[in-house]
């Protein structure tokens, strides 16, 4: 028998619309699994970190006795088969910041549509002067850079998620190194600015690239994971982390071996886009493909627990059940605990 973590970001709804999303989502089998439980917990956001909270849950659920910011880095760069050769290494993403009326905000950098050859482009492009600076560049994917600065390890920076939507003011990286960091973003930018690919984008309508955004940060020898991690609808740095993206969500269930956790972000973009509608389809989807499957093997013992952690960006459900607990026929079966 196996044993299934579940990570639904964005899966707990936000409380000022979660009467009614609540009232709208057909959910049964995710009802008795948030209803007959063993063990059930409502976290607020560790306000001590610039993450969100299912990231924070994460980072440690991967390398336990883990505090403070998540050091995805050296996970994800052992991942895409890099060397760290010592050194404090972040994630850098390249990302689209637009200047709204009053501040500054960062697009979704997996809707930022940028291809391989346009993002090798830009890398090549702003690599002599990461170098110039005394730092060391290393290519990932098109979403997925590293960069490496020692001098940096103390930076205190937000993950991309976090900072999504929010005023970039409060959320540009903090501490003695930030300047140093605010001058090769100021160089970057310039040199973006006229880039050829830029120029093909505007000319497609679509937001330039104009900015990267470090976060992450891991030295090197950090501890590797040692869960069994699958993924969806995620990062391309955490889909490559896990190594394992169902193809079809329904068959994840039929083909689970052995004792796994499971990041699906599908609700993710509908609640960053505040699209409830989408959000609620989306769920019922998870419903039929996830949910109930999952329902129905822990029920005739091929599953023997299962744990679930939905998150918003203030706080995270965490609530394991079993076929034990499933038994708890007093236990109103009901979606509750999503308010």
């Amino acid at each position: 028998m196996s044993q299934i973590t579940l990570v639904l970001p964005s899966a707990l709804p936000v409380p000022e619309f979660a009467p009614d999303l609540v009232r709208a989502l057909q959910a049964p089998a995710l009802a008795a699994l948030l209803s007959r439980t063993r063990a059930q917990r409502r976290l607020p956001a560790d306000e001590s970190v610039r993450a969100l909270p299912h990231e924070t849950w994460l980072a440690r659920a991967l390398n336990p006795g883990a505090a403070g910011q998540p050091a995805f880095a050296a996970a994800a760069m052992a991942a895409y088969g890099l060397d760290m050769n010592g050194g404090t290494w972040f994630i850098v993403n390249p990302v689209h910041i637009e200047i709204a009326r009053t501040h500054l905000m960062m697009g979704d950098p997996r809707m930022l549509g940028l291809g391989e050859a346009d993002s090798r482009a830009l890398f090549d492009a702003a690599q002599p002067y990461v170098e110039e600076a005394g730092h060391a560049l290393l290519y990932g994917d098109a979403q997925t850079w590293f960069l490496r600065a020692d001098d940096w390890a103390g930076l205190d920076t937000a993950t991309p998620d976090a900072a999504l939507g929010m005023d970039l003011t409060d959320w540009m990286p903090l501490g003695e190194r930030a300047a140093a960091f605010r001058r090769l973003q100021n160089e970057i930018q310039i040199l973006w600015h006229t880039h050829p690919v830029n120029a093909a984008r505007e000319a497609r309508r679509l937001p330039v690239v104009n900015a990267f955004w470090p976060w992450g940060a891991a030295a090197a020898g950090a501890a590797q994971p040692r869960t069994k991690l699958a993924s969806v609808d995620t990062a391309a740095w955490l889909a490559r982390l896990a190594g394992n993206a169902p193809a079809d969500l329904s068959q994840f269930v039929p083909s689970l071996d052995g004792d796994t956790v499971l990041v699906c972000g599908s609700a993710a973009p509908y609640a960053a886009a505040a699209d409830w509608g989408g959000w609620v389809a989306v769920m019922g989807q998870l419903e039929a493909q996830l949910f109930a499957p999952i329902l129905e093997s822990l029920k005739n013992g091929r599953i023997r627990e299962v744990k679930l952690v939905l998150s918003h960006r203030d706080a995270l459900l965490e609530a394991t059940t079993n076929a034990m607990a499933q038994r708890k026929f007093w236990r109103r079966i009901t979606l509750e605990s999503l308010l």
